[in-house]
């Protein structure tokens, strides 16, 4: 029984998306306005409502960003419930026990959006599996994750367990077995529990391979779970035309200057490449194109240029910061290699978008490029995979050397691999998992 009355008109199934920042503009933006878009497409008479913490924009001016940066027209009504909480799940507020925090934060904010409104169909689309519960056993609703990234995942734990330092295990802890030992206990049980939430999914949906795998790990709900890949509008860079007409040998990076990107290992690969090339260094560049969304962001591209200056390569990198859609198709174009070093990123829309415009990708050689993207095709190459400096610079060298006629060969390959990534078989899919959930034919 429902602790609020729904506020549906009669004979209408509502279905709530619990999106707190739907208005970010980023890839699981797309999904979630896709989905949207799919659903009202097929059932005309669904109430769609999003729940977010964009309080600062109203709901036309969100639905006006989802058009401009998407191209998605969302063609019948959308109700926003604007949940004032959203603090409480900001990483910021938690430097230590961060996972649980926000964990626990999220049910807070859920309350709050549980009760504002109440609907048929509960969807975490971003990822907060500690509000399910609360939908399913207090809400009454039938509920569905979407996954892009599991909040903890079991190389996490086999990370803090061999004291690994990474930018989510600082090196303090690394160092101290003590620390180790405490923050793999701590992994563990809240591993436990992230579990405990997301079997209360009817319908479960993930983004990759990579993604089935660690949830199926931890949710262990394999009769429900479905691999469907996110929409990825390649459309734009498909136009690009293939050609092997580059007088420089240009490298091109498409990604958000966040630590795990991990720049650095672009910087300095390109820079054990370079030194086997001191005769003609000129020709060859490395281009970092990001968007610098906080002071963070800005320091970490400081660094990136320090490191350059240090490794006596900053004319060979150029950085390109919140460039336009066509100064990045323009890149993209003049490119011939397109990197990525995310390890276990877990898809990888950037790497699929190198890919369509013509790169010969050169991606990091786990999570969703090593398992989806930048697999063979059609018995052929489609890319190449690298895992630390020696590979990434061998494969430079191997990429570069390429006749013409083999390169051509794998961009071709690339660009017709990338069209199982599509907007219209996300839609398909996503519509195939929700279809026995919407039990009345609207």
């Amino acid at each position: 029984m429902s602790l609020v009355l729904s506020i549906q008109n009669a004979g209408e199934i509502t279905v709530g998306f619990f999106h707190p920042y739907c208005n970010a503009g980023g890839g699981g933006e797309r999904v979630l306005w896709t989905a949207i878009r799919a659903l009202q497409n097929r059932y005309p008479r669904i109430q769609c409502i999003v729940y977010t913490g964009d309080t600062e924009a109203t709901g036309s001016d969100i639905l006006q960003r989802a058009k401009q940066r998407f191209n998605i027209s969302i063609p019948s009504t959308v109700e926003f419930v604007f949940l004032t909480k959203r603090y409480l799940v900001e990483a910021e507020k938690y430097p230590y026990f961060t996972l649980l925090g926000q964990s626990l934060g999220s049910m807070v904010l859920g309350w709050e959006a549980l009760m504002k409104y109440v609907p048929d169909i509960y969807i975490d689309s971003m990822g907060y599996a500690f509000t399910l519960p609360l939908f399913k056993y207090l809400g009454g609703c039938q509920t569905v994750s979407y996954v892009h990234y599991p909040t903890i995942s079991t190389d996490m734990l086999q990370r803090v367990s061999d004291r690994t330092q990474s930018h989510n295990n600082a090196s303090f802890i690394s160092q101290s077995p003590t620390l180790s030992w405490a923050k793999t206990q701590y992994y563990k049980m809240f591993a436990y529990l992230y579990g405990i939430m997301g079997r209360r999914s009817d319908k479960v949906m993930v983004n990759s391979t990579w993604t089935f795998n660690h949830i199926q790990k931890l949710w262990k709900v394999a009769d429900r779970t479905y691999i469907i890949y996110p929409p990825c509008d390649i459309s734009e860079f498909t136009k690009i035309p293939l050609t092997n007409c580059h007088v420089q040998k240009t490298i091109v990076s498409i990604a958000q200057f966040r630590p795990e990107k991990d720049h650095g290992l672009q910087i300095r690969s390109f820079s054990k490449f370079l030194k086997s090339h001191s005769k003609d260094k000129q020709i060859y560049k490395l281009l970092l194109v990001g968007s610098c969304r906080n002071e963070g962001d800005s320091t970490r591209v400081k660094e990136l240029r320090d490191l350059c200056t240090m490794l006596n390569i900053e004319d060979n990198v150029e950085f390109k910061l919140n460039v336009s859609f066509e100064e990045l198709k323009d890149l993209m174009s003049t490119s011939v290699i397109g990197i990525h070093t995310m390890w276990n990123e877990h898809f990888g829309i950037g790497v699929v978008e190198l890919m369509a415009a013509g790169t010969i990708i050169l991606a990091h050689n786990s999570g969703g490029p090593k398992l989806d993207i930048v697999t063979d095709y059609n018995h052929q190459k489609t890319g190449y995979l690298a895992e630390d400096v020696d590979s990434y610079s061998a494969a430079m060298e191997t990429i570069f050397n390429l006749k013409d006629e083999e390169s051509l060969v794998i961009r071709q390959n690339a660009r017709l691999s990338v069209e199982r990534f599509s907007e219209g078989e996300f839609e398909r899919g996503f519509l195939m998992v929700c279809e026995s959930l919407l039990q009345k034919d609207p």
